[in-house]
């Protein structure tokens, strides 16, 4: 992995503090906490589901979801167990680098999305933000947009299942089949209640889980930071292995102390591209923008997205600290990076507070399930099924493809595990998938928002930033071609260069669309008036003669997010103060 101290940090163990106790079975009261905290929760979920037949419904939960319903949730779906370990792994080997993408990389994403992005698709009546690029660029454009998001978030899939496997053979000691029968248990019982209930009962399940999640966390904290002295203590063992050992790992303390895979790379390229991978998240994410689309304000979509943002934050702080953590406790063995989390809760926590830890482990994963397994469902079904292949069945028929949809999505993370499993840890499997197709999509939505780019350069953006994508991808996995430089297919480096191959051409395409349709007026005058603007186009497409599933359902829709709201500047002021901690947090405290 990446820059040079790495032999030394990643596998090697510390000497300064100690790991005390030992491994410890999960006792009987640790699987009350489990059952009772998750068991309630499911419950709860197939409770709300109750009664949801319409797509409006199952889709965007009739456009009824209050500010702190719809943060607690994308808190619950943003930090899931991938993240709870995966993050510790990449920060025992990188150091805190990876901050940025929960601070600014989620400030930026958060607004983009709540601000820019997300209205726009809602005044144009739009189940989904794929749905959206029809409007703005055309039928390939949207297709391609499912089928991407698909693939992105199916993969993260596969890391939440990795992690939670590896919790479970860490912290509660199960065997492998074991672990294996849990996990399929676990997406069988989030599959059942989103299938059933859709975006209403995962928004409510996911604000329990979401208070689960933030216990779990506090409870392994605290334990750690009390063994190794807290945090000044922790930079004084740091620094006093490197004068002994002549390593360098007290710069894992500093998100400006990583530099790269081979250690030469400004760390201003590292915060771009987290900055960048955030802003996709936030935006090209259905899981998320569904939760904002289902807002019953435009007030309660802003708020929402900032509460979920500063909830968010504190959590991942608390698990990049801990992979630092793990270089100041003494009798570390040599683990896994993926297996540090499970192991310091194994370790350090006594029977009972072990139960909290998996209840929010388990409640990570699930809050996640379903938010992917509706969400994506969703996309399935407007952007491919409804739209491409049966596009004039009954209502209660594209909700039974949507239910059935949502187990085979799940399925679908399964494929991704052998691939996470050959990574130096998880998330760098995340990192080197993201310039692929999820930038350059990310590209296109903000370029369709703000600019007047044509209507056919959407396609050829996603075109030219895929195949960039596509080839960095196979340089810096498997081939290593000469005649392709490292500077230009280095992974961080890459994420900035997907937008710049997405973003030229399409300029490039609309200035070649516009000099030909300058030629074309001056030998023959237009005889139609064109209509431009996203919003008209969706009106006039909806006072049209409706034939279709996709026509008649996107009514309703817009007619909610055509509501005056006022009252904006609550949502900045909330916007501002959000901006000025995440930036607080990556520039000054942790630089």
């Amino acid at each position: 992995m990446g820059c040079a101290r790495e032999a030394t940090v990643s596998r090697e163990p510390s000497r300064a503090g100690r790991c005390e106790g030992g491994r410890g079975a999960v006792s009987g009261w640790d699987w009350l906490i489990v059952a009772v905290f998750n068991g309630g929760i499911i419950l709860a979920g197939l409770w709300v589901a109750r009664g949801t037949r319409s797509s409006f419904e199952w889709f965007l939960a009739s456009r009824t979801l209050p500010w702190w319903a719809i943060g607690l949730s994308m808190f619950a779906t943003n930090v899931d167990s991938a993240d709870l370990v995966g993050v510790t792994a990449m920060t025992f080997r990188e150091g805190v680098h990876v901050v940025t993408v929960y601070a600014l990389g989620s400030a930026v994403g958060a607004f983009l999305a709540a601000w820019v992005v997300v209205p726009q698709i809602v005044r144009a009546g739009c189940f989904t933000n794929a749905e959206y690029l029809e409007w703005r660029y055309g039928p390939s454009t949207r297709v391609l947009s499912a089928l991407i998001q698909i693939q992105y978030r199916t993969s993260l899939l596969g890391a939440m299942i990795w992690s939670t496997y590896q919790a479970l053979l860490e912290l509660v000691g199960l065997s492998a089949v074991g672990a294996w029968v849990v996990i399929v248990g676990l997406v069988v019982a989030a599959a059942v209640y989103t299938s059933w209930g859709g975006l209403k009962s995962v928004v409510w399940t996911d604000a329990g889980q979401g208070v689960v999640m933030i216990i779990a966390a506090a409870v392994v904290f605290t334990a750690v930071w009390d063994q190794v002295g807290g945090w000044k203590a922790l930079e004084a063992k740091l620094h006093a292995q490197d004068v002994q050992a002549g390593t360098h790992l007290a710069s894992l303390l500093h998100v400006g102390g990583y530099h790269g895979d081979r250690g030469r790379l400004a760390a201003g390229w590292i915060v771009l591209g987290w900055t960048i991978i955030g802003a996709g998240y936030w935006t090209v994410n259905h899981t998320q923008t569904m939760r904002l689309m289902g807002a019953r304000s435009l007030r309660d979509m802003q708020y929402g997205a900032v509460f979920g943002v500063l909830l968010s934050l504190p959590v991942m702080l608390v698990a990049a600290s801990l992979g630092v953590f793990c270089h100041g406790m003494d009798g570390l063995p040599e683990l896994d990076p993926d297996r540090l989390f499970p192991y310091l809760a194994n370790h350090v926590l006594r029977p009972g507070l072990k139960g909290l830890v998996v209840a929010g482990m388990v409640a990570a994963l699930v809050s996640t399930f379903d938010s992917m397994g509706s969400a994506l469902s969703a996309v399935f079904t407007r952007d491919v099924y409804a739209r491409f292949i049966a596009s004039n069945r009954s209502e209660s028929h594209y909700v039974l493809i949507s239910r059935v949809s949502t187990v085979g999505i799940l399925l679908l993370g399964f494929a991704y595990v052998p691939f996470i499993a050959r990574q130096d840890h998880m998330l760098r499997a995340f990192v080197t998938l993201i310039p692929v197709f999820v930038t350059p999509l990310l590209t296109v939505y903000v370029a369709g928002v703000t600019t007047k780019v044509s209507r056919r350069s959407g396609l050829v953006g996603l075109l030219s930033g895929g195949a960039y994508g596509v080839l960095a991808l196979i340089d810096r996995q498997f081939v290593d071609w000469p005649w392709f430089p490292a500077w230009l297919s280095e992974r961080w480096v890459a994420i900035a260069w997907s937008v710049l191959f997405t973003l030229v051409p399409m300029a490039v395409a609309t200035l070649i669309q516009r000099h030909a349709g300058r030629n074309r007026t001056a030998r023959q005058p237009a005889v139609a008036e064109r209509v431009s603007d996203v919003t008209d186009r969706a009106r006039a497409a909806a006072d049209a003669a409706a034939s279709d599933w996709l026509s008649r359902t996107s009514i309703p829709a817009m007619a909610v997010g055509d509501e005056s709201l006022g009252g904006v500047w609550g949502p900045r002021l909330a916007a501002a103060v959000m901006f000025a901690l995440c930036v607080w947090v990556n520039f000054g405290l942790l630089w």
